[in-house]
């Protein structure tokens, strides 16, 4: 019970963390370009897993998982780059928090929907009620008091939603063949990289050091506390969770506590009916997560 609950409060912090990082971006736009931003985000969340491995993960003896785990990190690190870069933008064009915190969530629908077409897993029938739900919400939460307005910022987002998804998929199959924090750092630097190449051929001329400076708290959040804290945090928080559904629904509030901080430092103008569906994502995204045979279950 202990444990169940001390996991319990370790994944709302990890959510919570992750929640406000979408206001980080926010903020970190205004200075920085997307592939800039990411790519000095991304290297101090990858240095920041340095001291966590070499204190949960000190075994190197086995070449063949750690070559298998190298590897693997540069496939998850360019889909993570692709991923990372469209919310980034999505982010820094919408300029709301709240936005790109409950489409970016989509991702959660988008996950068994995607196991079902590739992988022909059952999916249960709650998910195709979630997908509906959500894009019910989706069109909601783009309702200004002018209309409907989807622009290139909810595009780009939501395109990041099928490379989240990607790289849910990926992780998935190879979880087991590899070192995790190894791995994620392997990855963090492989996007870090990727991001690093593209600001020098695309953003060269828009760099200055001052903006960096500006963008100095949100870039620490994005690096420090939303890659290595919290990446830490999910792993201890999963370790003592009762069962995975448990963590995956406490995981989802990110999107809540994204417009919460938005709401909170002013990133967000989400209309009255935004806010609504706002409110349909997040229950469509609850809803997709637990299991498909618990009514049944129930029933008998």
């Amino acid at each position: 019970m202990k444990k169940n609950l001390l996991s319990t409060i370790i994944l709302f912090i990890t959510a919570i963390i992750w929640g406000y990082a979408f206001v980080a971006q926010v903020k970190g736009a205004e200075y920085l370009s997307s592939f800039t931003f990411n790519a000095i985000r991304f290297t101090l969340g990858a240095c920041s897993l340095i001291p966590v491995i070499f204190i949960f993960e000190r075994d190197f003896k086995d070449k063949v998982r750690l070559r298998k785990t190298v590897v693997y990190a540069l496939m998850a690190g360019a889909i993570l780059f692709t991923a990372a870069t469209l919310q980034q933008i999505g982010a820094d064009i919408t300029s709301s928090s709240g936005v790109s915190g409950f489409i970016t969530g989509i991702y959660n629908i988008l996950t068994p929907i995607a196991y079902l077409l590739i992988f022909k897993k059952k999916t249960a029938a709650t998910v195709w009620v979630s997908s509906v739900m959500s894009i019910i919400g989706l069109f909601m939460l783009c309702m200004t008091e002018e209309g409907f307005s989807f622009g290139l910022g909810e595009l780009s987002l939501l395109a990041g939603t099928v490379f989240w998804t990607a790289h849910i998929l990926l992780v998935d199959k190879i979880v087991a063949d590899v070192y995790t924090l190894k791995f994620a750092c392997c990855q963090f630097y492989a996007c870090a990289f990727l991001s690093a190449l593209s600001a020098f051929i695309f953003e060269r001329s828009e760099f200055a050091f001052e903006n960096v400076e500006r963008a100095s708290v949100a870039i620490l959040y994005c690096g420090l506390l939303s890659v290595g804290v919290a990446y830490t945090l999910q792993i201890v928080g999963q370790k003592y969770a009762s069962n995975p559904t448990t963590v995956a629904i406490i995981l989802s509030t990110e999107s809540v506590f994204g417009a919460i901080g938005g709401a909170q430092f002013g990133t967000d103008n989400i209309s009255f009916i935004g806010y609504i569906g706002c409110v349909l994502i997040f229950v469509a995204i609850m809803l997709a997560q637990i299991p498909g045979d618990i009514f049944e279950r129930k029933k008998k």
